[in-house]
């Protein structure tokens, strides 16, 4: 005699319940992340706001490493705080964007005051201004990357894991990307 489906259904929901319950764990941090990184990203202003002082700021040199392909832009932000880091463009303290002209690139921030900063960058391979993401599931289509390349885990870096200090004239900090 055959089972009803829906019992059998239900049997088989039974049995991997713990399963499905840790991939719908995943599932949501990775739709949290990648949502909100799923900003427009605009902006070509690399300087500090005007009302950085020149005595007690320096500039940063972001060297950016093992880019997949020599197409597409670069998306820089540079936070102050742990507001909206990595994804939340609304929320940087300066941005840039940049043509991808090699499988490495560099960046200067110029005229930033001394003080604790974290850096995100989205390799925006097709240009539309978005971190493009696997449907449903939100990993990355596109290349991302952050300051001090903290080790990958679920879920966004933490701004404390990603930040440096500008203490200096000049800083200099390499971001590998990443690909998934």
């Amino acid at each position: 005699m055959q089972e009803h489906p829906l019992v059998v259904i239900l049997t088989f929901k039974k049995e991997f319940k713990p399963l499905f319950t840790i991939m719908n764990r995943i599932l949501t941090l990775l739709l949290v992340f990648f949502l909100a990184i799923n900003t427009t990203v605009h902006a070509e202003e690399v300087s500090a706001p005007a009302s950085a002082t020149t005595e007690q700021s320096g500039n940063l040199i972001i060297h950016i490493t093992d880019l997949k392909q020599i197409v597409g832009q670069l998306g820089v932000s540079l936070y102050n705080s742990s507001k909206g880091f990595p994804g939340n463009y609304s929320a940087v303290y300066a941005k840039t964007l940049k043509k991808v002209t090699g499988t490495t690139d560099e960046i200067l921030f110029t005229n930033i005051p001394y003080g604790t900063y974290a850096v995100s960058v989205l390799h925006d391979e097709n240009s539309n201004g978005k971190l493009d993401t696997m449907f449903l599931i939100g990993i990355p289509k596109e290349g991302i990357g952050v300051s001090n390349n903290p080790k990958a885990r679920r879920g966004p870096p933490k701004y404390d894991e990603c930040t440096f200090t500008l203490d200096a004239k000049q800083y200099e900090t390499t971001i590998s990307m990443r690909y998934f």
